[in-house]
């Protein structure tokens, strides 16, 4: 009967320990993505000086989300654009 009960919490620790892993890893992930986009919007020129500030105070109040919001809304929509958009000629 211990033995039993020993193998059984055995796999639990085992499983809320890859579970643990993955969410640690998670946020590292999200921490790092939060850093680099406060990065770009620092780096980035806006049409407007008060974009810069709204962008700035989404990421720094919004954490991880407000990252994620930016990521989406700025970042990936510029990165579609071609950056030499001119005709190739043969």
């Amino acid at each position: 009967m211990a033995d039993a009960l020993s193998m059984l919490f055995g796999g639990f620790s085992i499983l809320f320990s890859i579970i643990y892993l993955i969410f640690f890893v998670v946020s590292i992930g999200g921490v790092i993505l939060w850093i680099l986009m406060l990065i770009d919007v620092v780096k980035r020129d806006f049409a407007k000086k008060d974009d810069k500030i709204i962008w700035i105070l989404v990421i720094v109040l919004g954490g991880i989300i407000g990252a994620i919001v930016y990521y989406f809304v700025i970042k990936k929509k510029n990165n579609n654009t071609p950056v030499n958009s001119s005709p190739k000629t043969p």
